[in-house]
């Protein structure tokens, strides 16, 4: 919700999975977000960071790991850790 101004005003915005696109319940105790700083060449954090939020429906089934090496994989930080398998 916005007031006249275009400003959020709302109290709860829900947070969605990284990994699943699902919303996280605010009952979702199991639920955990991880900033990853991004760093430059000589390992200074420059103050940007990347976020991801994982349900804990994924985390109790033990995928979170895997979820969050794809995840950074595809965002650049990882290379080579995480392969499709059928």
């Amino acid at each position: 919700m916005e007031n006249e101004r275009h400003e959020i005003v709302d109290l709860y915005i829900p947070r969605k999975c990284s990994a699943t696109n699902r919303l996280i319940a605010a009952k979702d105790h199991a639920a955990v977000q991880i900033n990853v700083a991004d760093v430059n060449e000589d390992g200074v954090i420059t103050g940007s960071t990347k976020a991801y939020a994982i349900c804990g429906m994924v985390r109790a089934r033990a995928e979170s790991d895997d979820s969050l090496n794809r995840l950074a994989s595809q965002d650049g930080y990882l290379k080579n850790v995480w392969n499709y398998q059928r």
